[in-house]
């Protein structure tokens, strides 16, 4: 019998019931075998309306399952700290939702604990498993576009009328930097193979929403005089987009982060469409997972990668609300 991964799932949102969970399932090493809600019936209607066999009524209860091997985590971004350690403690791999903490302190304990109970830790950027982002990554290094000069990157969409989302909560991690934000950052830091110094971000802090920052634009200054300039909002038209800007060329992805994964390359002699596979990033995801548990390769985003994305967003965040250039060390 080919050996499965057994997953559980940590609360029922959205992300997971639409996304996650189906990724799961058409990955070639992944199955979900439970979900957990604080409100068991919430839990049982899910695990029916997919067929999943367990329900629980608590999340401890699910990390007691000795039949669970590894647990997803989507719940509000200042849950994920304490849901990692324990479910570390339990002896259960974690897939974090992004961003992975509140701050880069919080990350490195999480990324401790895991390290102490010797199980694997991932931050689910479900994009970058796809593997257009390595093909962006070999055209920016094989130096067709020149020397690289700057990135833009955009996520935005508007759910700004769900005045009881999560999302608004600033206390419980919300606003569009930790939302959207994060993917245009993490995003750069891939591509340009380096870490900021800097950051610089104007943000519209709306007290309807609890005083998130429902969009936010920023300047993140790398090594060598590139920057990624970046948007990102909560209250604005939908778009998710990256532009790469070399001295001999540009390329240009429409659909960035989440749709269409083909991008152009405009060069010199033209310009052409890169047609890409259409995979499904969330079951590559479950499979880099699994084989990095089994110990056939690596985790794709290494824990560290998670803290130093958090150290990022800090500095993003200590910018937006203080109104200052912020160093990141």
């Amino acid at each position: 019998m080919e050996q499965k991964l057994r997953w559980g799932v940590l609360g029922c949102a959205t992300i997971a019931i639409h996304s996650v969970i189906p990724g799961i399932r058409a990955s070639k090493t992944g199955e979900v075998v439970a979900i957990a809600s604080r409100d068991v019936h919430k839990a049982q209607e899910k695990t029916e309306q997919l067929e999943i066999p367990e329900a629980y009524g608590s999340y401890e209860e699910l990390l007691h399952d000795p039949d669970i091997d590894a647990v997803y985590i989507p719940l509000p971004n200042h849950l994920h700290m304490e849901w990692t350690i324990r479910a570390a403690e339990a002896g259960k791999h974690v897939l974090c939702e992004k961003p992975i903490a509140l701050n880069a302190d919080q990350a490195r304990r999480m990324v401790e604990a895991c390290a102490k109970a010797g199980v694997k830790l991932a931050e689910a950027y479900m994009y970058r498993h796809h593997p257009r982002y390595e093909r962006i990554r070999e055209i920016v290094q094989s130096g067709e576009i020149g020397t690289v000069r700057g990135i833009h990157g955009t996520f935005s969409f508007n759910n700004a009328g769900d005045k009881n989302n999560v999302r608004y909560r600033r206390d419980w991690g919300g606003g569009s930097i930790y939302d959207v934000g994060c993917y245009p950052i993490s995003a750069a830091r891939y591509i340009l193979g380096s870490e900021p110094e800097a950051a610089t971000v104007h943000a519209f802090l709306s007290p309807e929403h609890d005083n998130v920052d429902m969009m936010a634009s920023g300047l993140i200054e790398f090594p060598d005089s590139v920057a990624l300039t970046f948007d990102c909002a909560m209250w604005a038209a939908f778009r998710n987009t990256l532009e790469i800007l070399g001295t001999d060329g540009r390329i240009e992805v429409p659909s960035a982060f989440i749709g269409d994964p083909n991008f152009i390359v405009h060069t010199q002699e033209g310009q052409r469409e890169e047609e890409i596979p259409k995979l499904n990033a969330y079951a590559l995801q479950a499979d880099n997972m699994a084989q990095a548990i089994w110990g056939e390769q690596p985790l794709l985003l290494n824990p560290d990668d998670a803290i130093l994305n958090m150290q990022v967003i800090d500095a993003c965040l200590a910018s937006a609300y203080e109104r200052r250039r912020v160093a990141i060390t």
